[in-house]
């Protein structure tokens, strides 16, 4: 029996849209992991940084707080970015911005320009995953959604892994030039990759215009809104001189947005996306769930150091047994989520995550707990994390039509940016409020597990049935 040319196009297409879908997905896992091994390496270096330049570690701090600001500020043009120069060109804008700013930093002669510098790698980082995100949703079909979102989450599992270990070896036997310049062979080869494997985007009848009273609404609300989350946190106070003032004027600007973006014909964010019911359920628990993880992941090393009096080397080593579980736990669940019920995988893995999070805080309340159980607890709150990310972010953007693909991974990006900021900020109140003593820890575990256990709210209404 032969086989038709009628028969065969359908199979060569189906295979030249995989391949090109696994050299996107290749291209953004190079770029995602050099952001997040790089966020990760400067949080263990900010110590030897203060002494390098002779500055307070409160100045220092800073360098972390340009990054997130810059980001905060770019991230709501990405979707614009992509509709304007195509997204090939928009990442690799960012991944050359990252780069460049990675060389700069290596040569800063004083605080302050590190800082600026690092505002520059900002301006790339926030444009790399909401872009990279956009081009592998619209690069799978409803079927390999979950797959590609799964490859995607491996990233998450090497940044916490590698990047304290890195960090602290860079810090130890090299320089801390050493953590910026081992972003530069990495931007290349991605750079390089990028410019030869990912296809040109498709001429658009007409570019979309920008939003430019969105812009002036949404980018400094939430660069004020993350700025005074991140005060209130630093200082015990949401209250406090420096951290009241930002935060309600990031919230009155962001507000505006809103309201613009509602009217709009063109808005700078398509919030009407939250009209679709699984979209906004998908929203609401990565809100939650986002809010009570990334705010405790402060704890666990803070615990080892200041209660047990481990080297901050030590602390990053237990835990690694974590960050490896949350991400092996993402490649099998997010490969699952093409198979079964979104309402049936996801509430069992955010309640796996708040059992963890809830038998964490028993443990570090208690007298010289043995090592291994703290991490073992740990470890199951990892594995809900896993069952949670990845695969609520698929069901929410998976039946979407792809011209709207580039809004949805905006809105994801900031809402996990934002509410991830809160979390910190929420948790480090909590903590400072009580005291950095077993008992402190134990309440400030307790809220992040209630945290995550209101989740299940929002995950009742996604979908009951597969796809």
């Amino acid at each position: 029996m032969t086989t038709t040319p009628a028969a065969e196009a359908p199979s060569e297409a189906s295979r030249t849209a995989a391949q090109a879908l696994n050299r996107t997905i290749l291209v953004v896992i190079i770029g995602s992991v050099m952001s997040v091994l790089d966020m990760t390496i400067v949080n263990v270096a900010l110590r030897s940084l203060s002494e390098a330049f002779h500055a307070p570690l409160e100045t220092i701090q800073w360098t972390a707080t340009a990054y997130t600001l810059a980001l905060a500020a770019v991230i709501p043009t990405a979707a614009w970015a992509m509709g304007r120069i195509g997204a090939k060109r928009a990442y690799l804008t960012a991944l050359a911005l990252f780069t460049l700013g990675s060389l700069l930093a290596a040569f800063a002669w004083d605080a302050a320009s590190l800082i600026a510098f690092r505002a520059v790698q900002g301006l790339g980082g926030g444009l790399l995953m909401p872009v990279g995100m956009a081009m592998v949703m619209r690069g799978a079909d409803r079927e390999r959604l979950g797959r590609a979102m799964a490859l995607m989450g491996l990233p998450i599992m090497v940044g916490p892994v590698a990047g304290p270990v890195l960090g602290g070896w860079l810090i130890d036997h090299a320089s801390w030039q050493w953590i910026f310049l081992v972003n530069l062979p990495v931007g290349a080869v991605a750079l390089v990759l990028a410019a030869k494997l990912l296809r040109p985007d498709e001429p658009r009848a007409k570019a979309p215009t920008l939003d430019v009273p969105g812009l002036l609404m949404l980018s400094p609300g939430l660069a004020l809104l993350l700025f005074g989350l991140a005060r209130g946190g630093e200082r015990g106070d949401f209250t406090a001189v420096g951290a009241l003032g930002p935060t309600l004027a990031g919230v009155v600007l962001v507000a505006a947005f809103v309201r613009r973006a509602l009217t709009a014909r063109a808005p700078l964010l398509d919030l009407r996306l939250l009209g679709d019911r699984t979209f906004a359920a998908g929203i609401g628990t990565l809100a939650l769930f986002t809010c009570g993880y990334f705010g405790s992941m402060l704890l666990f090393p803070l615990y080892w150091q200041q209660v047990r009096d481990t080297s901050a080397t030590a602390a990053g080593l237990l835990g690694a047994p974590v960050g490896l579980t949350v991400g092996i736990t993402m490649q099998v669940a997010a490969r699952r989520i093409d198979k079964v019920a979104p309402r049936r995988l996801i509430p069992a893995g955010i309640a796996v995550g708040a059992f963890g999070m809830a038998l964490t805080a028993l443990q570090v309340g208690a007298d010289d707990v043995a090592a291994w159980r703290l991490v073992g607890a740990a470890m199951v709150m990892g594995v809900g994390a896993g069952m949670v990310l990845m695969p609520t972010m698929t069901t929410a953007s998976r039946d979407l039509p792809r011209d709207r693909m580039a809004a949805a991974s905006t809105a994801l990006n900031i809402n996990a940016q934002v509410w991830a900021s809160v979390g910190t900020a929420l948790i480090s109140v909590v903590l400072g409020s009580t005291g950095t003593d077993p008992a402190g820890f134990r309440i400030s575990y307790a809220v992040a597990a209630a945290l995550l256990a209101l989740a299940v709210v929002p995950a009742s209404l996604l979908p009951g049935r597969r796809g």
